[in-house]
């Protein structure tokens, strides 16, 4: 195949093989069947969608460690098209997807943060070491808007940039494969991420300084997403994450609201969330640990469709399910095991549960 793009040897093999292993008809059924799910029209107590048969590589792909992807745009290529090969060998039913895999310190690494490196013999994404103290969060505030080209920006742009370009070389690729927008947090993550730990003191605090950082990380937010629009633009009602797919076109964390009271979450969480979710159309929210204590409040948000919990085993799964199931918000990338106790105890999912 002639390439316009230059890639190195063993990138150009590789997504030669995947090209061939991509079968149209079966990447038009899952999609059909992930976009039903997401409409609300999955027919079955559970949605768990699979490939018909798995298609085996004919060449090694290599293993590309997460630090090696940071430094070099073939790596993170070969890393992330790297997992579409396994679900193809595997004959997975999650959708092809790759993004700009820099970690959760991507917005925080505008205004200046110092980036943190895991091991090598880890391989596991980065993250960032806070700002030093009230001082500098008062002097990132008077800075405004930030570059959006300092810290990890400008890769990510650039690594979008040849995400498209390769997807224009290779027809399956580019029709089958998605590029999903990279790990920008949410609001509160962010805030969290730059200030540190004491963050939660100051809540208490020093409110008013809190909700100024926040409305400057929207404001970032925002003014990132739409620098990246312009290489790749949103898709057109679904969005495509990790795999899934949900209404809408972001993923917002909440991670740090496991930390918060209800009533701390309807004040510095939701209206920010609630921001971004009106800004670009809806979406989706992901919390690791335990978010049953502020659910019903999150499900109350407008443009809300899907909602992924990484550890049911420390939630109330049943307030859970009453306020996403039961309000037609899809729960996706759900452990089997938290949905087979739902249904053991004769509760009904409307079939908006997706199991891994």
């Amino acid at each position: 195949m002639s390439h316009t793009t230059e890639i190195s040897e063993t990138l150009s093999k590789c997504l030669d093989d995947l090209e061939e292993r991509i079968v149209p008809e079966e990447e038009e059924r899952i999609l059909t069947e992930w976009v039903d799910f997401s409409d609300g029209c999955s027919k079955g107590d559970v949605f768990s969608p699979r490939r018909s048969r798995p298609a085996p590589p004919a060449v090694a792909w290599p293993h590309v460690t997460v630090n090696a992807a940071l430094e070099d745009f073939d790596a993170m290529a070969l890393q992330q098209f790297g997992q579409c090969s396994h679900q193809l060998a595997e004959a997975g039913g999650l959708l092809l997807c790759v993004r700009c895999n820099y970690g959760t310190g991507i917005l925080p690494s505008l205004f200046g943060v110092e980036p943190f490196i895991m091991d090598e013999e880890l391989d596991t994404l980065p993250t960032c070491r806070p700002l030093p103290g009230v001082d500098a969060i008062k002097k990132v505030l008077d800075g405004g808007l930030p570059n959006l080209s300092g810290g990890y920006g400008t890769k990510v742009m650039e690594m979008g940039m040849r995400f498209a370009a390769l997807r224009r070389v290779y027809p399956n690729i580019g029709r089958y494969v998605h590029i999903y927008h990279s790990d920008l947090q949410g609001p509160m993550d962010v805030v969290e991420l730059l200030w540190g730990s004491s963050l939660f003191y100051a809540l208490h605090d020093t409110p008013e300084l809190v909700r100024d950082l926040l409305e400057l990380v929207c404001e970032t937010y925002v003014a990132f997403m739409r620098e990246w629009e312009k290489t790749v633009p949103f898709p057109d009602g679904y969005a495509p994450h990790w795999g899934l797919l949900h209404r809408g076109r972001i993923m917002l964390r909440d991670d740090s609201a496991m930390n918060l009271s209800p009533q701390m979450f309807d004040e510095f969480v939701r209206p920010y969330d609630q921001r971004l979710l009106d800004e670009f159309g809806g979406g989706a929210v992901h919390f690791c640990g335990r978010g049953d204590h502020y659910i019903g409040s999150m499900s109350q948000m407008r443009g809300l469709h899907a909602v992924n919990l990484s550890q049911p085993e420390c939630n109330d799964m049943d307030a859970i399910f009453a306020h996403t199931v039961d309000r037609g918000i899809n729960v996706i990338g759900l452990t089997r095991d938290a949905a087979a106790a739902a249904l053991a105890k004769g509760r009904s999912l409307h079939g908006r549960v997706h199991c891994l």
